[in-house]
């Protein structure tokens, strides 16, 4: 089997600023990438260390996907090789905190035979539909976004602020937050080639003609952060409507709730990216 890619969608948060998401797709692989917009100053060349991280892990990921016969954990791991070799080259310095380090979210699958293998970091998701109609969602993006509402809510109501403001009054915390991912139980794809061993993965069992939808947190926030669609029906909505015209509802959505009173959030958009494949024999 292989995917076809019926359609793809990448929007930014913000058109004044660099769209952090990135996604890459062959006959075996395809992906998304989500990059953790930065806490500080950035440290490589370029606009965005997290535009940096999410375009380069993705570009070196494809490049192990087309050309390497080794397990998906290992292309994983050669990609963040990569990574490491090109941050330590090209940085101004070294990070003095964690939160300085490049990282991103991922999901990323790889077509096996008659089954796709799934490796995920933090909050990318993929929907899968098979041919008789049962539909499955990957990853952790449901749990993930229900505990970053339940924080921004928390930090914003004490203070009476806005939602959509608390980045920027409560940039310590969230520094010390980030601080803590990679050392522990939460991992994300980073400069790092030890980030790969902490990939979740999962085996899935596929039929040619099984619809998939690989999603950055963004865009998925149609059901995890708006309740607009179930997972079942967001994927039906992208195959019958297109992206496109989802990525308008979505920022329609919030454009109608700008300071995140209604849904409670860092930013009045993120990044939104976007595949829709098939599997085809």
């Amino acid at each position: 089997m292989q995917f076809e890619l019926l359609e793809s969608l990448s929007l930014p948060g913000d058109p004044a600023k660099p769209n952090e998401d990135s996604f890459s797709h062959a006959a075996g692989f395809a992906c998304v990438f989500d990059g953790a917009t930065v806490l500080g100053e950035n440290l490589m060349p370029g606009r965005s260390d997290a535009q940096w991280i999410a375009q380069f892990g993705a570009r070196r990921l494809r490049a192990h996907a087309e050309g390497d016969a080794s397990e998906p954990r290992d292309m994983l791991r050669a990609a963040a090789a990569d990574a490491e070799k090109s941050f330590t080259a090209l940085r101004k310095r070294a990070p003095a905190e964690t939160y300085e380090t490049p990282l991103a979210s991922l999901m990323a699958l790889f077509v096996r035979g008659d089954w796709l293998a799934a490796l995920w970091f933090g909050d990318c998701s993929a929907l899968i539909r098979s041919p008789d109609g049962a539909v499955s969602v990957v990853g952790e993006a449901l749990d993930s976004r229900a505990r970053e509402r339940n924080r921004v809510s928390r930090l914003a109501e004490p203070e009476g602020v806005a939602a959509t403001t608390v980045r920027e009054k409560f940039l310590p915390a969230l520094r010390a937050s980030r601080n803590r991912v990679n050392r522990g139980g939460n991992w994300l794809f980073s400069p790092d080639v030890r980030c790969a061993g902490h990939a979740t993965a999962a085996q899935l069992a596929v039929e040619p003609g099984s619809l998939i939808l690989l999603a950055s947190d963004g865009f998925f926030a149609l059901v995890s952060d708006y309740a607009r669609y179930s997972a079942d029906e967001l994927l039906a909505a992208a195959n019958s409507r297109g992206l496109p015209a989802l990525g308008e509802e979505l920022r329609a959505i919030e454009a109608g709730d700008p300071k995140g009173l209604t849904f409670p959030r860092f930013k009045r958009s993120d990044d939104a990216t976007a595949l829709l494949l098939s599997l085809r024999p």
